[in-house]
C-alpha cells in the first residue's frame, strides 16, 4: 500500500500547486465572467449580479475585442516563424562553433530572456526615440529620413514585434542548441563517410532528428505570442490607434484601468479557449505526422 502511495506522494505538491495557480484562476474567471462584477461589486459582493452570457454577447459586438484579436493573430503569424527560425540558425552556428567560444556565445543570446522587461524598455525606448535615438541618428548619418518607429501604426508593430524577437530567441536558442548537442555524433560521421556535406547532413540529418525539439519550441512560442503583453504595454501602451493593443493589454485596459472584471474574465476565458484550440491542433498535426 505504502509503494503505491509513493507516487502520488512526489506528484502531490506540483499537482496542488496547478490546481491552485491554473485551473483554479480559470474556474473564478469563468464564475466571474457570468456576472456584472466592476469596481463596487469587488468591494461589497451585494452589488455583483449573475447576468449570464451578456459579457460574451458584448464582447462579441466590441470592435476593439476584434481589432485587438486581430493585432494578436499578426504577431503570432509574424513573430512565431521569426523566432523559431532566427533561434534555430543561431544554434546550428553555436554547435559548430569553437567549444571556447559557446559558452561565452550562449550565455550572450541568453541574457535578454532574462533580463527585466522595463529596462529592456526602457533601452529599446531610447534606440526608438525619434529625435535622439540611435536608430535614427544612424539613419540621418547615411542621408536616409528619421522613422517615426513608434508614432505611425505600421511601424510601430515592427518595432515592437523586432523587441519581441530579440527577447524570445535566445531561451529557444539554448533549447535547440541543447537538442543538437544531444544527437550522437555517429550519424553525423556516417553522413560524411557516404560523401555528404554540411548542407546535407543538416538538412537530411540533424533537422529530421530536431522535429520534436522543434515542435516544443513553436507550441511554447505560440502560447507566449498569443499572451503577448510586456513589450508592447511598456513601449507604447498599446498605441498608436491601438496598433499594439493585443488581446492580453486589452484585457488588462478593461480589468484593472475601466474595472470591468467580469467583461474581462469573459475575454480571458474567450483566450484561454484560444490558446487551448491552438495547441490541441498543432499536437495533432505532430501525431498525424508522428504516424506518417
Amino acid at each position: 500500500m505504502r509503494t503505491r502511495a509513493l507516487p502520488y506522494l512526489f506528484v502531490g505538491p506540483a499537482l496542488t500547486l496547478l490546481l491552485l495557480f491554473g485551473v483554479l484562476p480559470v474556474l473564478v474567471a469563468l464564475g466571474v465572467s457570468l456576472t456584472d462584477m466592476d469596481i463596487a461589486g469587488l468591494a461589497d459582493a451585494s452589488n455583483i449580479q449573475f447576468i449570464g452570457l451578456d459579457n460574451y454577447q458584448a464582447l462579441f459586438a466590441d470592435g476593439d475585442f476584434w481589432e485587438a484579436l486581430g493585432v494578436t493573430g499578426t504577431f503570432v503569424i509574424v513573430g512565431v516563424p521569426a523566432i523559431v527560425v532566427i533561434s534555430l540558425a543561431i544554434a546550428i552556428a553555436l554547435d559548430y562553433a569553437a567549444p571556447r567560444f559557446v559558452a561565452i556565445l550562449r550565455t550572450a543570446f541568453f541574457v535578454p530572456a532574462i533580463t527585466g522587461i522595463v529596462a529592456v524598455s526602457l533601452v529599446w525606448g531610447y534606440l526608438y526615440n525619434f529625435q535622439f535615438g540611435l536608430f535614427n541618428w544612424i539613419l540621418t548619418s547615411v542621408g536616409a529620413e528619421p522613422v517615426q518607429w513608434l508614432s505611425d501604426p505600421t511601424m510601430a508593430k515592427v518595432s515592437v514585434g523586432m523587441v519581441a524577437v530579440w527577447r524570445g530567441i535566445g531561451l529557444n536558442t539554448i533549447i535547440l542548441l541543447a537538442a543538437l548537442q544531444s544527437i550522437p555524433h555517429e550519424y553525423r560521421e556516417a553522413a560524411s563517410l557516404d560523401g555528404a556535406g554540411q548542407w546535407r547532413t543538416t538538412f537530411s540529418i540533424v533537422l529530421p532528428l530536431l522535429r520534436f525539439a522543434l515542435f516544443f519550441v513553436t507550441v511554447t512560442t505560440t502560447i507566449a505570442w498569443l499572451q503577448f503583453f510586456d513589450e508592447p504595454f511598456v513601449l507604447t501602451d498599446g498605441g498608436p490607434l491601438g496598433a499594439t493593443t493585443s488581446i492580453s493589454l486589452f484585457l488588462y485596459k478593461e480589468g484593472f484601468r475601466l474595472k470591468e472584471f467580469g467583461y474581462a474574465s469573459a475575454g480571458s476565458v474567450i483566450l484561454f479557449i484560444v490558446i487551448a484550440a491552438v495547441t490541441i491542433v498543432q499536437l495533432r498535426l505532430r501525431r498525424a505526422d508522428h504516424v506518417s
